[in-house]
């Protein structure tokens, strides 16, 4: 055996990475190359693609034994990404490079037959898990070089080829350059989607209100009405008034969308919103796959909206599955070889019919709900009692009698923006010594002590309702959450007994 050369890479385990030592040795058997370490497919035919790229970029392997071990070998390892580091240390124990020990610099890329480098999906992620393992370099494709430059705090060499990675060791200038780091001030915000305006919703003021109040608190909200009154539109204006995400949970969001193929180019600032058809399986919405594990609806939706119009229609049990991560805000994933947690802290937004035909409420008498009781009472239960108490908002939309809008009532986007992101400064505030920033994180505890709790004489109707077992307590503190909010809304110091009403009257309507 000649030596053995060390290089690091990063496995990835959804949107966490682990960083995998690359040893490469080389022992007089008969000319080949085997990887061990428990690779999948795509990363055992990575020996064709390594040594077919070391030859046509003009360091041919030795005619000799290869063996890769990717450490820990008890770490199951996917994907493509770990092309460039394999190479790499295959021509560190072949001489063409000086010997690497993987003590500062990470190798992050997929190989082409003809030494090109090609943009791994999860590059963010794999960057953004070498920078909090400690490495201080990080060797990517030139393609990707801008997205793994929104990664503060990790000089990232961007490289054309493998011919210009072994430059780089060589002090050579050919062949790569230093991606300059992204100042995430001057990041340009993605182009904002063609979202309605709030102004352009007519005959449901109530619903608009509410929904400003989830967007302060971020807190769920279920929406009840017959087709044609506005929901999904209603919903579709969320995202517009919701703030900008802020630089971690923006990094955060971008690594979730980097798992894709489409390559990242700036940070994503815009609150995601997912709404996944009704016939969704359990798989799509929480994610999963037979082999890789892959994210789901519910984390495409972390720091955004999750929206399920037709609600109803949904598996139950793809409904129910939501309630632990609405809980905890992330997903684990367990399959028989593998496992993986992904982020999932999202705003849920339910729309449903009243009935299965629709006509509950209908005014039209050509539209006569023909549903038998029990069927409509067997249709809203699909959306259980555990599900429905983690709902901080239930909304009655009554059907629209009049096509012209009242401008007096109107609220635009612009308006409600503000108002949001000026309550949620003020949660930010309150909650500046706290391990959370929002009312709908707010435990009980905190909403209960003395020194926070309303006045006996305004929470005098929230206690009846506990004693006459209308509310459960669980219910008792989403009904101060909301009041929390509706008060920020109105520059309040504390809740009073009309915002703890309003609030009663939001969670009871569900009832």
């Amino acid at each position: 055996m000649d030596r053995v050369a060390r290089v690091t890479t990063i496995a990835l385990s959804g949107v966490s990475g682990t960083p995998v030592t690359v040893e490469t040795a080389v022992t007089n058997q008969l000319p080949g190359i085997a990887i061990i370490g428990l690779p999948d497919t795509a990363l055992a035919e990575a020996k064709l693609r390594v040594k077919l790229a070391c030859a046509q970029a003009g360091y041919p392997l030795k005619d000799q034994f290869i063996t890769v071990n990717l450490s820990p070998a008890a770490l199951p390892k996917h994907g493509s990404a770990f092309d460039l580091g394999i190479a790499i240390a295959c021509m560190s124990a072949c001489k063409y490079l000086p010997k690497l020990t993987g003590k500062t610099c990470a190798y992050i890329g997929e190989l082409s037959l003809d030494g090109e480098l090609r943009r791994p999906n999860g590059l963010l992620s794999a960057v953004r898990a070498a920078r909090e393992h400690g490495y201080q370099q990080v060797m990517v494709p030139a393609v990707g070089a801008v997205e793994a430059a929104l990664v503060p705090n990790i000089t990232v060499i961007a490289v054309q080829n493998l011919a210009g990675a072994v430059n780089w060791h060589h002090g050579k200038p050919a062949g790569w350059f230093i991606q300059s780091p992204a100042d995430s001030s001057e990041t340009p915000h993605q182009q904002s989607e063609i979202l309605p305006d709030l102004a352009e919703i007519i005959g449901q003021p109530e619903a608009v209100e509410a929904l400003q109040i989830a967007a302060a608190g971020r807190h769920n909200m279920a929406m009840i009405g017959p087709p044609g009154v506005g929901k999904t539109m209603i919903a579709s204006a969320l995202p517009g008034i919701l703030p900008e995400l802020e630089d971690i949970a923006a990094l955060e969001t971008s690594c979730v969308a980097s798992l894709a193929d489409t390559p990242i180019v700036q940070l994503c600032r815009l609150p995601p919103f997912e709404a996944p058809h009704h016939s969704a399986t359990s798989a799509a919405i929480l994610g999963g796959g037979s082999g890789r594990l892959v994210p789901g609806a519910i984390t495409r939706a972390h720091n955004g909206v999750l929206f399920l119009d037709e609600a109803p229609e949904f598996n139950r049990g793809v409904l129910d599955a939501l309630r632990q991560p609405l809980e905890q805000g992330e997903i684990k994933l367990q399959r028989a070889h593998s496992s993986a947690a992904f982020p999932a802290k999202f705003q849920l937004l339910l729309a449903a019919n009243p009935c299965p035909c629709g006509f509950a409420y209908s005014l039209n008498p050509k539209q006569v709900c023909t549903c038998p009781p029990a069927k409509v009472i067997r249709y809203l239960n699909k959306i259980s009692g555990p599900l429905r108490d983690r709902i901080d908002l239930t909304v009655k939309l009554n059907p629209v009698i009049s096509s012209v809008a009242d401008k007096s009532l109107a609220v635009s986007t612009k308006t409600a923006k503000q108002r949001v992101q000026t309550a949620r400064q003020r949660q930010r505030d309150r909650y500046q010594n706290c391990a959370w920033s929002l009312n709908s994180e707010t435990p009980g505890v905190w909403l209960r002590d003395p020194e926070n709790k309303p006045s006996r004489q305004a929470l005098a109707i929230l206690d009846q309702s506990l004693a006459n077992g209308a509310l459960s307590l669980r219910g008792y503190d989403r009904v101060l959450r909301v009041a929390w909010t509706i008060a920020d809304l109105a520059e309040k110091a504390k809740p009073e007994r009309e915002e703890i009403t309003q609030a009663l009257l939001l969670r009871g309507n569900q009832r």
